[in-house]
């Protein structure tokens, strides 16, 4: 088994969720406490790219911080600078894999990876 990360964030209950998941499968991922460490522009381009998707389909539209912006108009890259420079905006838990990722909420999303 490739490594595994998970974007986690050890206040959210499906981030912790889905590290037991994980750690259920005998697996010990690396864990990256995203708030703390907060990825670069690159590693969200990244991750995006796995996930197959765009920054606008993980940004947290529910934080006071996304309307204090005003980012519902803001470009993908702005969306992306923002969200490394305010990792909150960060939808959670996130996981990649190998070469595929996924947002884990529910929990179960990750099984397709282990």
């Amino acid at each position: 088994m490739d490594n595994i990360t998970i974007y986690h964030n050890p206040k959210c209950s499906k981030s912790l969720e889905t590290l037991d998941i994980i750690r259920s499968k005998g697996i010990q991922p690396e864990i990256v406490h995203y708030l703390d460490t907060p990825p670069t522009q690159t590693e969200i381009k990244r991750i995006i790219s796995l996930l197959g998707c765009m920054a606008s389909d993980i940004v947290r539209i529910n934080e006071n911080l996304y309307d204090e912006l005003d980012l519902a108009t803001a470009t993908e890259d702005e969306l992306i600078q923002a969200m490394s420079e305010h990792p909150s905006l960060i939808q959670r838990p996130i996981v990649v894999a190998q070469k595929k990722a996924v947002v884990a909420r529910p929990p179960s999303n990750v099984l397709p990876l282990l």
